[in-house]
């Protein structure tokens, strides 16, 4: 699953709070380990954020007791099936994508062409026969 562009805005607005210590994250462990978000959740939490408690924390849920732990459990099976020596070219990969991301940013192009586009953006030709 991929992160949409207000999971990523909902993460900027979150670390700002975190950062101001308006908000906190905690480990819970009474039955089922989860990470929680904790502190007021008051009118000012709604405003700031563009959604209801009840909408900050379902996206919270979703990014960091979903998405953030699916992810290190796809890491965890399949370094237990094929070991940790792909970790290094895997984290290689990764940052170059991150740099080629940061790079479009600032010529404000897409880092990636899109799947089944020529390189003007229009359809491709079908493939031959």
């Amino acid at each position: 699953m991929r992160l949409t562009q207000k999971d990523k805005d909902f993460i900027e607005t979150l670390r700002g709070l975190l950062d101001e210590k308006q908000l906190k994250v905690e480990f819970r462990e009474d039955g089922v380990k989860r990470i929680v978000l904790r502190q007021n959740y008051g009118d000012r939490i709604e405003v700031v954020f563009g959604m209801t408690r009840q909408g900050v924390r379902w996206r919270f849920q979703r990014l960091f007791n979903e998405l953030y732990v699916d992810a290190y459990l796809r890491i965890y099976w399949l370094e237990s099936n094929f070991g940790t020596d792909l970790r290094h070219y895997a984290m290689a990969i990764a940052k170059q994508q991150i740099e080629l991301r940061q790079m479009a940013q600032k010529l404000g192009t897409p880092p990636f062409p899109r799947r089944g586009t020529g390189t003007n953006g229009s359809e491709s030709a079908p493939p031959e026969k």
